[in-house]
């Protein structure tokens, strides 16, 4: 009996371990952080920051920066609010090739209340090809995209 409840109990530990590792590897975590470590509250006042280390919190196993104290505690009174759409992955390119590309967090856009990052260098500023592309269309693609990718 009792063997039977330390396997129970080391599957359960295995379990959670997988599900906290596979949720940080749907999360761009360049440079440690989520939104390589900008405020993701921030953007959503229309001027993104980088966060500071003494502001900072953890949300499905990925840690977060925040620029104030303000900012932490509006994040961790709903933190769903803010975390940017496909785990902060190029918004672009999951809607046009389902690929997982990092970003220029300061190239960013809000729409319907929801966080978008892009990649942005050289000539190859996505959020420009976003908004030509059709953003609508875009989300639609990348929202049964970011399904595929995420599944484990």
């Amino acid at each position: 009996m009792n063997n039977n409840l330390i396997t129970l109990n080391a599957l359960l530990v295995l379990f959670l371990a997988f599900s906290v590792t596979a949720q940080k590897n749907h999360y761009n975590t360049k440079k440690g952080y989520a939104a390589e470590g900008y405020d993701v509250v921030a953007y959503f006042d229309g001027s993104p920051a980088k966060g500071d280390a003494t502001f900072s919190a953890e949300h499905d196993g990925v840690k977060f920066k925040f620029s104030t104290k303000e900012n932490l505690d509006k994040f961790n009174a709903s933190p769903e609010s803010y975390i940017p759409q496909y785990g902060g992955y190029c918004a672009y390119a999951i809607g046009k090739s389902g690929k997982k590309v990092s970003v220029n967090p300061e190239t960013y856009e809000i729409r319907d209340g929801k966080l978008y990052l892009f990649y942005n260098s050289g000539k190859n500023n996505t959020l420009e090809f976003w908004l030509r592309d059709s953003p609508e269309a875009l989300i639609t693609k990348a929202n049964l995209n970011w399904i595929r990718i995420t599944k484990v």
